[in-house]
């Protein structure tokens, strides 16, 4: 147990997106509003060491801001490709060409 209560995980919740050059980037300054490709009903991502893990609805209640997890997101036991093997214990092998 004590193992487990020194991981440390990074929470990230991804409220939109926004694409723009980086020469507009670096021109903010403090205080710059940046407009989000999204509204405030949508759907936000929660992300653990930048991995989805679920979804989720932002909820305001007076001055707090919370995400309440509507969605869990599970992973697939194993993906399997030629020459990766991912999850489920496998070792990744390099495919074999065909001629």
């Amino acid at each position: 147990m004590t193992t487990i209560d020194s991981l440390k995980v990074d929470v990230t919740v991804v409220l939109g997106r926004n694409r723009m050059p980086i020469h507009m980037l670096l021109r903010m300054g403090r205080g710059a509003i940046i407009e989000l490709e999204a509204t405030e009903n949508d759907t936000v991502e929660i992300l653990a060491n930048d991995h989805p893990i679920a979804r989720g609805q932002v909820v305001v209640t007076g001055t707090r801001i919370q995400v309440e997890i509507t969605e869990i997101i599970r992973r697939p036991d194993v993906i399997d490709r030629p020459g990766f093997t991912i999850g489920g214990g496998g070792v990744a092998l390099a495919a074999a060409a065909e001629i």
